[in-house]
């Protein structure tokens, strides 16, 4: 790919690494031969992985977990994936800026701020550069984890993952200018694109169940193994009840994709039905989600003292208007169902919805 350059790009931030090495299609994750470290990691399926990847899965696994709660390793090993093919020894194009290297694609400049210039040889080979592999996996992993938590701060439209992606790849400057991830026409498309491909591949790469495991006893954490049981489950605007999955309906707005209502034909769960189901056994949650904040909120609980089974709300303007909710499931992650075409999952909540949207979280039956 093509570094953003010209006159436009002097008044903006460096980029941390230069636009990645190869842009690949959404559909370019390699399903074939699954020799060579195939299977299940915490939060990513090995398998679903391109072959020449998989050997990379435990370092992506263990960069993330320098960011727990903001990152996963399926977004990581997605943009190792579109940075350089997962090649250790790729070399972009001579810019302005520097030449990107390695399978995170750093520029010399960032990779001494990064990588060389504070942490030496992390996989204690005796060698430290852009070029070797475990010890740039861990870089981009402290970087992107900066970014995360500079885009959580920031009000912006859009998950902090998108944004800290979009300021990997063309620069935060960008982020700043737009307020957003650049538009598709900024730069040719190249980080809309770059962004696009990432999340998408990261949803194919992520395993269907992370480990849940650790969230010791209580009606909560009840909560979060009987939502878990859920985890696959499609999305159905209007769908799911106390007695499991249902099929939904479409209100003119809600339950389509591509035009066509997909709820009254699907069996599952929207977020609020899932949050209902998983409680029921103890706590009689109402359907809605506003309706389940009001009915908690005597009960708000910070963020930093979240435990398993706490309902997280979003909103763009306030309780009345809550859009979604979510259940904690520990370790900085939420159990849901976002939205028509997805199913339920669970990920970083930094990945889950705008951060400038949460509103908060309430603890039922406390």
């Amino acid at each position: 790919m093509k570094a953003i350059t010209g006159a436009v790009a002097a008044v903006v931030a460096l980029p941390v690494a230069i636009i990645g090495l190869v842009l690949m299609s959404a559909g370019a994750d390699a399903t074939g031969d699954e020799a060579g470290g195939a299977g299940m990691i915490d939060g990513l399926n090995v398998s679903a992985m391109p072959p020449e990847g998989r050997k990379w899965a435990p370092w992506y696994q263990k960069s993330a977990a320098q960011c727990p709660g903001r990152l996963s390793p399926a977004v990581l090993a997605a943009q190792g994936y579109q940075e350089s093919g997962f090649r250790p020894d790729a070399v972009g194009p001579p810019t302005d800026y520097g030449t990107a290297k390695g399978i995170s694609q750093f520029i010399d400049s960032t990779w001494e701020t990064q990588g060389k210039g504070r942490y030496e040889d992390m996989d204690r080979d005796g060698d430290s550069s852009a070029f070797d592999p475990e010890d740039a996996i861990m870089a981009q992993g402290r970087y992107m984890c900066a970014m995360v938590k500079r885009a959580e701060t920031s009000g912006y439209k859009d998950t902090p993952i998108r944004l800290s992606l979009a300021g990997y790849n063309a620069g935060w400057g960008w982020v700043d200018y737009y307020k957003a991830v650049p538009p598709e026409r900024f730069a040719k498309g190249q980080t809309y694109h770059y962004v696009r491909i990432i999340t998408a591949n990261a949803a194919k790469w992520a395993s269907a169940v992370s480990s849940i495991s650790g969230l010791g006893s209580g009606s909560g954490a009840d909560a979060v193994r009987r939502g878990a049981k859920q985890i696959g489950i499609p999305y159905s605007w209007g769908g799911g009840n106390p007695g499991g999955p249902s099929n939904g309906f479409c209100d003119g707005r809600n339950g389509y994709l591509n035009g066509r209502c997909v709820a009254a034909t699907t069996a599952g769960f929207d977020c609020s039905s899932l949050t209902q189901y998983a409680w029921w056994s103890s706590v009689k949650l109402p359907r809605v989600a506003a309706a389940q904040y009001a009915a908690t909120a005597s009960r708000r609980i910070d963020r930093d003292d979240l435990k398993p089974g706490d309902l997280l709300f979003w909103s763009k303007s306030g309780p009345a208007a809550i859009y979604h909710v979510g259940i904690y499931a520990g370790e900085g992650r939420v159990l849901h169902a976002p939205r028509t075409g997805r199913k339920v999952e669970l990920q970083p909540i930094a990945e889950a919805m705008p951060s400038r949207d949460y509103i908060g979280a309430t603890r039922p039956g406390a």
